[in-house]
């Protein structure tokens, strides 16, 4: 490496972070987004060919990472409580009073003296999270949760933009900006994102959110950083957590606090407005209620707090909500119009998602055709039917739902709303499991494509060179139109897609020799029967040796299987008597990829031979030499081990390998026997 693709490096990562603060924290952008992800491309490959300058804070680990094993629990250092809403100008008056005489009371506080200021912030309708800093770096962000503790999202969080991974030091500033810095604040889903993903999800079929919280939440909380990254979630900061080690600890208000994080980097929202009396704040409500529909994300009200820390702490809290702090919140609007028809959409996963075609209305700013009647249960609940009166309300202010039937203006003869028998897509069986309705067949033409993407995956038949892009590809060339196509695909017909050449083409025809070979267990994970994940999908190997075993199985013989029981038995055995299902295993087998289970243990056998690693919870971390992770999990689960994916006192052994994280430092905490590559080897025999 030369000195100037070192110094290139830290030119690209110093003008990101300033393009990113330029655009979320000042609104001056100083480049378009097409400058920006060039920049950003750049960056990537330039870290990419010197990894010894890999940075965890560089602006080129945003793109997302790899999935994660599941959500841990974190303490917050100072709990986030939840705020009490009032809807009604005469309550914010009354707790205004309450805030003057709380001040003023004598005894343990001292009489209160002087006015009381506020600041008015925006309630965005998004999901709390707070952001640890550490030295200027970010440490950890973690949600709400019960206010005591939430979910570790860190993961999902360092993908925004908006949140800076290192915070900005300003030049005239001395010294660290501060041990550690606590900032709450709300993430969310803008508008135009927002209906981009939903018109995603409604072109393959799948049920759309209902608001921008939700979009949010489930982004947040999917275990995939990378879903995180391709959504463009945004963040704004409005408050305090905990604060060690900095002038800030000196700082006496709100105010003040939003302006010095702002300078560190952190994004304010610019509608805050300091207020010095009731008045100044109602009429700074009533201006809001005109502006909030112009915005560019979604808000449901106004927070009101006490601007001083110190007023803050002498009025307290309720044993649910601070004194000191209340949010008006302004009434969702609503219409009245005609239901004209329901269709039904089906999703990715099979589930069949009812949408209400009405007669147009004009509702928060838009014309409205369409709404969400989410599910038949809900249908049911509201006895909603074909040309009722509807009274429609928009979630959130985005999403059209109908909340009530005017059943007075109900026309005559109407008749309540019957399921669809059959899928709408394929026209195969629907079955209903709690309140929703499902199309049983896997290899549905409005699932495929999704399902496809799933069944090559690196967790399922991992096809290496097979991508997304690539199954699109595919699917929309009518090259791949079943599972088993996948593996009778032809060279010549692989090289006449875009972006693949001969080498691309030699290494996709390889990986999909090798997938061949995976055995029952991964075929039947990727399959996408509902409830038959990767560790059902292993149950069931271990215990028939094939699938033509598995298929001759009675509905008592899968309902003895661990951890199965009155639902996904049934809905395996159902699928596995179908024509669909039993197509698709000849198909796969004519094909030529094996069907035999390696992790099958015969009864007679299993009793006589017991693996040293049977029954032991085995957490994996880091990178090891000879197997991949899901390879190694294979293996140890094959001999009887049970592959956890967080450190407890419950977990017998870690097997740590290069770069190894939290889960060894954890591991260390609670004196669990660590293994390296070699202790592992030498136990496997290898």
């Amino acid at each position: 490496m030369t000195k100037a693709d070192h110094k290139r490096i830290l030119e690209l990562r110093d003008l990101l972070h300033r393009a990113n603060r330029a655009y979320f924290v000042e609104a001056e952008p100083i480049m378009s987004d097409l400058d920006y992800d060039k920049l950003l491309k750049e960056l990537i490959d330039s870290e990419a060919a010197h990894p010894e300058l890999a940075d965890p804070n560089s602006p080129s680990q945003r793109i997302g990472s790899a999935p994660i094993d599941g959500f841990a629990t974190v303490r917050h250092a100072v709990p986030m409580t939840s705020i009490d809403n009032t809807y009604d100008v005469d309550d914010l008056k009354a707790w205004h009073q309450r805030v003057l005489k709380g001040l003023g009371e004598k005894g343990s506080r001292s009489l209160f003296s002087g006015d009381v200021a506020y600041v008015c912030d925006p309630k965005i309708d998004g999901v709390a999270v707070s952001l640890r800093y550490e030295k200027g770096l970010l440490a950890l962000a973690a949600t709400r949760g019960d206010g005591e503790r939430g979910d570790d999202v860190t993961a999902q969080v360092r993908t925004i933009r908006a949140v800076p991974l290192r915070l900005h030091q300003d030049d005239k500033r001395k010294g660290p900006i501060a041990d550690v810095l606590e900032v709450r604040g709300e993430v969310f889903m803008p508008n135009s994102e927002f209906a981009r993903v939903n018109k995603e999800r409604e072109a393959q079929g799948e049920p759309v959110f209902a608001n921008a919280r939700n979009s949010t939440a489930g982004t947040l909380k999917n275990l995939d950083p990378n879903v995180a990254a391709k959504r463009r979630l945004n963040f704004f900061a409005h408050g305090r957590g905990e604060v060690r080690g900095s002038d800030l600890e000196e700082i006496q208000s709100y105010w003040e606090f939003l302006g010095a994080i702002k300078r560190f980097g952190l994004p304010v929202n610019k509608l805050t407005q300091r207020c010095d009396s009731i008045e100044q704040i109602i009429g700074r409500i009533e201006w809001f209620a005109k502006e909030r529909p112009k915005l560019p994300y979604g808000v449901d009200g106004m927070v009101v707090r006490v601007d001083s820390f110190r007023q803050q702490q002498e009025l307290g809290a309720t044993s649910k909500a601070p004194r000191w702090c209340i949010a008006y919140k302004y009434p969702a609007e609503q219409g009245v119009t005609t239901l004209k028809r329901v269709d039904w959409q089906v999703g990715k996963g099979g589930t069949l998602t009812p949408r209400a075609t009405m007669a147009p209305i004009f509702l928060a700013g838009t014309t409205v055709t369409h709404a969400t009647l989410h599910n038949i249960e809900e249908i049911r609940r509201k006895d909603i039917r074909i040309g009722d009166t509807v009274v429609i309300e928009k979630a959130g202010e985005i999403i059209p739902q109908v909340v009530q039937v005017i059943k007075e203006k109900r026309p005559e003869g109407s008749r309540p709303m019957k399921p669809p028998e059959k899928c709408p897509a394929c026209g195969g069986a629907v079955q209903q499991e709690g309140p929703k309705l499902f199309c049983v067949n896997p290899e549905c033409p409005a699932q495929f494509r999704e399902r496809l993407k799933w069944f090559v995956g690196r967790d399922q038949m991992d096809i290496d060179g097979m991508g997304e892009k690539l199954v699109d590809q595919l699917v929309d060339a009518g090259l791949v139109e079943h599972f088993a196509d996948v593996f009778t695909l032809q060279r010549k017909d692989l090289l006449g897609l875009e972006r693949m050449g001969e080498k691309s083409v030699d290494n996709l025809m390889a990986g999909i020799e090798q997938a061949k070979s995976r055995g029952l267990a991964r075929v039947l994970a990727g399959l996408g029967i509902r409830h038959i994940g990767t560790a059902a999908a292993k149950t069931i190997a271990r215990r028939f040796p094939d699938a033509g075993a598995l298929m001759h199985a009675s509905l008592e013989e899968l309902m003895e299987l661990p951890d199965f029981g009155e639902v996904t038995a049934p809905i395996l055995h159902a699928y596995l008597q179908s024509n669909q299902g039993r197509e698709t295993f000849v198909k796969l087998k004519s094909s030529g990829v094996d069907l035999a289970s390696p992790l099958f243990v015969a009864p007679h056998t299993a009793s006589k031979k017991v693996s040293a690693w049977a029954g032991k919870t085995v957490v994996l971390t880091g990178t090891l030499e000879k197997y991949t992770r899901p390879e190694l999990t294979e293996r140890l689960e094959g001999l009887g081990a049970k592959i956890a994916g967080s450190v407890s006192k419950n977990t017998d052994i870690v097997i740590a390998g290069e770069n190894a994280g939290t889960k060894l430092a954890k591991a260390q905490e609670l004196n669990v026997d660590i293994w390296d590559e070699q202790r592992l080897l030498k136990a496997l025999g290898d």
